[in-house]
């Protein structure tokens, strides 16, 4: 077997019929193939596959680089000579789901030579090219040992921290404004004790109206689980030839945060990042 042969057998992915084999292996045979086949439409699972065979054995920002290239992404990074010496805590706005992460790996991966760990929901450790970079949160339940442990950890190193403190990605609020959840108030916790300044970051960019419009129903009718996440990869791949802009902020000393009120804190950094947006860019608060 030649070397790109070995490389190509490797590669994983995605499969929704073999997925539900896997999760459902007594009931699998009774899901009707028309739900198979609109499944795999609304992921755009063949340009998926596409997307994992060109990054190949490729990991951490050499993957985040390849994606970002296959999809024709320009990045317009404005701000990075304010990056401080130290360490730090790079805390953005979530307005995409993933190509914005995927960014913001390039971006900060090169300027710190690779030196970085991105606080991710755990189920995203699924995404084995990033894993060196993620670092898994459990955003659903109690932190095992483990993760804590490692997270900790990783706060005293000296890699750089990237994180969406906000979560999940932005939704539409009151007044037609597309803009972040609540910031957690984690992010002011974790910088003051592991004494990192806090760096905002403005990402510009939107998902379509229909993911929005989901997201909205999805509450109005009180259902939990965020149906609307099954639109992201499809979101993703429409960003094709698109042109973002990230604006680096200010850092925030530590020594400034206020952590007997970390969610007003929180709330501070969160219009800290939105101020930087630029003028053509001021869509969201």
């Amino acid at each position: 077997m030649s070397e790109n042969e070995t490389v190509q057998s490797k590669v994983i992915q995605i499969d929704i019929r073999e997925t539900l084999r896997a999760k459902m292996p007594r009931y699998s045979r009774f899901v009707p193939g028309w739900l198979v086949r609109w499944l795999e439409c609304i992921i755009r699972q063949d340009e998926l596959n596409a997307l994992l065979r060109a990054i190949g054995d490729k990991k951490g920002v050499d993957a985040s680089d390849t994606v970002l290239r296959e999809l024709g992404i320009t990045l317009d990074v404005r701000g990075l000579e304010r990056l401080p010496a130290g360490r730090v805590v790079i805390a953005s706005n979530h307005p995409l789901g993933g190509l914005d992460g995927l960014a913001l790996i390039s971006t900060f991966g090169h300027h710190y030579d690779g030196r970085i760990r991105f606080m991710v929901n755990d189920v995203l450790m699924a995404v084995k090219p990033l894993e060196d970079i993620f670092l898994p949160i459990n955003k659903f339940g109690k932190q095992s040992r483990e993760a804590v442990a490692s997270i900790m950890a990783e706060y005293r190193g000296d890699k750089q921290m990237l994180t969406f403190p906000a979560g999940l990605c932005s939704r539409l609020h009151a007044g037609g404004v597309i803009a972040d959840l609540e910031w957690q108030k984690a992010v002011v916790s974790m910088a003051a004790h592991y004494k990192r300044d806090v760096v905002p970051v403005y990402f510009g960019g939107q998902n379509s109206r229909a993911f929005y419009r989901l997201a909205r129903w999805r509450k109005r009718l009180g259902l939990k689980f965020n149906v609307e996440q099954i639109m992201l990869p499809a979101e993703m791949l429409k960003q094709r030839d698109a042109r973002f802009t990230i604006v680096v902020g200010d850092p925030v000393s530590w020594q400034s945060l206020d952590t007997s009120q970390p969610a007003t804190e929180a709330a501070r950094l969160r219009d800290l990042c939105y101020s930087l947006a630029p003028c053509d860019l001021q869509t969201t608060n």
